[in-house]
């Protein structure tokens, strides 16, 4: 029988994708993970990208955790691997928006006969964030565009910030979604969540421009 899985980066828009699934009725039994070796995928999250094993423990779904060297174009080869190799029938992703990344899934899904289910395709920025401010916990791991600085970093994703992000929007025209690659984010806690995760040593990297908040240490607690 084949499997339904779930790209998953540990960030907001994963972590989304994946609910609104199980609330249609498509509830995954695995977990996919790339880790990229650059730190300029294309496609895949690589900050704190170790901690999405507490987030599957803490959701109690299988995942396949895979190191691709991330580089452009040939990273995908690393996805439609692991794709072909795990019976997948079914393959739920965070696409927002970018053309770029959902051209291609869909393309090796097409290829290997897999379904893609893009439960978020085009829904509004704002309305996102909404939903995560008010139902997760998440919080802004990278922060790689103008308007964003070191104050971003670690904070959770809030009515505040997303306020500060429509004033940041209007100046700077970004996505207040991060579809561009503005920031990056880790969830939490989560619905889905038997256990939430708190963190016990992070410290932050800010070079002027771009910054992340990296998680040293983190374990599941009880909710």
């Amino acid at each position: 029988m084949s499997r339904i899985a779930v790209l998953f980066s540990g960030g907001k828009d994963s972590t989304l994708a994946l609910h609104k699934s199980f609330d249609q009725g498509i509830k995954a039994d695995l977990l996919i993970t790339l880790k990229p070796e650059n730190d300029y995928s294309f496609m895949f999250h690589k900050v704190n990208i170790e901690l999405t094993k507490l987030q599957a423990e803490a959701m109690g779904i299988e995942q396949e955790f895979v190191t691709t060297k991330g580089e452009k174009e040939l990273e995908l080869n690393d996805l439609e691997r692991v794709l072909s190799e795990s019976n997948i029938g079914t393959l739920v992703t965070g696409a927002l928006a970018s053309e770029y990344q959902k051209g291609r899934i869909e393309r090796i899904c097409a290829k290997l006969g897999i379904e893609h289910i893009a439960p978020l395709w085009h829904l509004e920025p704002k309305a996102e964030l909404e939903e995560i401010s008010s139902r997760y916990y998440a919080i802004v791991t990278q922060v790689s565009a103008e308007g964003l600085d070191e104050s971003f970093l670690g904070r959770r994703i809030d009515e505040g910030m997303i306020s500060m992000l429509e004033k940041i929007n209007s100046k700077y025209g970004i996505n207040i979604a991060f579809e561009g690659g503005e920031a990056e984010s880790f969830v939490l806690d989560a619905p889905l969540f038997r256990k939430s995760i708190a963190i016990r040593k992070a410290h932050k990297t800010w070079d002027g421009k771009t910054g992340q908040f990296i998680i040293d240490d983190a374990v599941l607690e009880s909710k």
